[in-house]
């Protein structure tokens, strides 16, 4: 009911009947300009229909009951440091337990980037000797050892978004 008066009046506003004689217009143009202030309370049924749509849309979004719901969360990237042609054996293991996890990951060879070792061996808490080394985004995991760690305690998971 309240729809329909508002649709009533926004056209009794915006029709151009009755513009010619100054007592009409100057009203109709004060209530236009009011009806754009206050955010275009009168409008048409469609126009208004249209709005009662968005709003249960977004009531349903912020409730986490729409579409964007329902889409996972990318999960954050595995990473793994190593050096080129040293300790291959560990960087083997390390690359089957995240395979047998289904776990994807991406190796990045540090070799001759004394920057990114730097980085790698601070943030790891490592040696160089201890390379290969896992990340999970920007947070260290560690050596071979430290993964397992890591998997048995349900940690790996967790960081990985339960994989």
């Amino acid at each position: 009911m309240l729809d329909r008066l508002r649709d009533v009046l926004y056209r009794a506003i915006v029709t151009p009947r009755g513009d010619g004689i100054a007592v009409v217009r100057i009203p109709k143009d004060l209530a236009r300009r009011l009806n754009a202030t206050f955010g275009d309370p009168l409008a048409t049924r469609e126009e208004l229909a249209r709005r009662a749509r968005a709003r249960a849309k977004l009531n349903d979004l912020r409730a986490g009951r729409g579409p964007a719901a329902k889409t996972p969360t990318e999960r954050p990237p595995v990473l793994i440091y190593f050096e080129g042609g040293r300790n291959v054996r560990e960087l083997t293991r390390i690359e089957e337990l995240l395979a047998a996890k289904s776990i994807p990951w991406k190796r990045l060879d540090v070799g001759g980037d004394e920057a990114t070792v730097e980085f790698v061996t601070r943030r790891a808490q490592c040696e160089r000797d201890d390379l290969p080394v896992v990340f999970v985004a920007d947070q260290a995991i560690g050596t071979f050892e430290a993964l397992v760690r890591s998997d048995v305690s349900g940690e790996l998971a967790k960081l990985v978004g339960g994989a």
